[in-house]
């Protein structure tokens, strides 16, 4: 088994291309041998619906759980923060890989005085259009789908104002534009910037492998991130942020809550010691619908049932 050429399951984008190629990387550098094995996902192919509207969670992962599950792959590669809180059953986290930039950017066309006026910006995340909506309520926000080499090129085909995107994602593989600010006021997705290996449960040989790639602090903090979300949400795509930081012997979480007009905001902020990680998530979730996340949510799902 020692000489198994480990299959690394891959999207055929760019951006996951080079994830599954950093992983290889390091899985040589260990001494594994590896086969890259791309596969085109749904969420690739269908452009002009919004995610939620797809009815399913998972829409980037799927296509190859059930590669790795029909045994046509090993492992996979996938951005943690598209990956479902509940995996496929069968299927286990093997590594999460060091954190990468967890900020959203806004990649604009050289002016930004629309901040202060009327503007249009583009995003497919309802968790950025209501952070957006709440920070700036004037605007308008459209809908951007595709890969990010696709989205870019569709911003500058476009009369938009500017689009949103994940810094890590365009960091990767080098295509940052230089009009571009740093939104540090928005809260990014639970487990933004980082990388997760997936493998199957029963395969000890890779999972044993993907094990020496994995970051602790990278999973632990986005394990309560996830946590944070999956109590949430109960299965409906909303408008979630979450950001766990490592701060000394201390874990610094913020968390929040939007309606999808960003009217309404829910936000919870608390600094424990590291020790006290493993429920975290799971009780700031419980303080936000306690607080009106109830009926936030109640509203959420209702909006964001899948259209028939």
């Amino acid at each position: 088994m020692a000489n198994k050429t480990i299959r690394i399951g891959t999207r055929d984008s760019e951006l996951a291309l080079w994830q599954a190629h950093t992983v290889e990387k390091k899985l040589n550098d260990l001494g594994y041998q590896t086969q890259i094995v791309a596969v085109k996902s749904q969420g690739d192919i269908i452009l002009d619906k919004p995610l939620y509207e797809l009815g399913i969670t998972g829409i980037f992962t799927k296509t190859l759980d059930i590669a790795m599950i029909n045994g046509q792959v090993d492992i996979a590669v996938h951005s943690l923060k598209d990956v479902p809180t509940a995996l496929p059953k069968g299927i286990v986290q093997a590594a999460v890989l060091e954190r990468a930039d967890v900020r959203d950017i806004l990649v604009h066309k050289g002016n930004l005085d629309f901040l202060s006026d009327a503007a249009t910006i583009a995003t497919g995340s309802l968790r950025r259009q209501a952070q957006w909506l709440h920070q700036y309520p004037s605007h308008s926000v459209v809908d951007l789908r595709g890969n990010v080499n696709t989205r870019l090129q569709k911003l500058a085909d476009s009369d938009w104002n500017g689009a949103v995107f994940a810094a890590a994602g365009l960091e990767r593989i080098n295509i940052t534009p230089e009009n571009h600010i740093a939104l540090d006021w928005m809260i990014p997705a639970p487990a933004q910037g980082a990388m997760v290996v997936v493998a199957m449960a029963e395969d000890e040989f890779c999972r044993e492998a993907a094990s020496e790639l994995n970051d602790i602090e990278a999973e632990i903090a986005t394990y309560i991130e996830r946590q944070f979300l999956k109590t949430l949400e109960g299965g409906c795509t909303a408008p979630i942020g979450a950001l766990a930081q490592f701060i000394e012997d201390d874990i610094l979480f913020k968390g929040a809550l939007f309606s999808l007009d960003g009217k309404e905001k829910i936000y919870v902020e608390k600094r424990v010691p590291i020790q006290d990680w493993k429920k975290l998530g799971f009780h700031l979730a419980h303080e936000i619908l306690q607080n009106g996340g109830d009926a936030i949510m109640k509203v959420l799902r209702s909006e964001l049932r899948p259209k028939t």
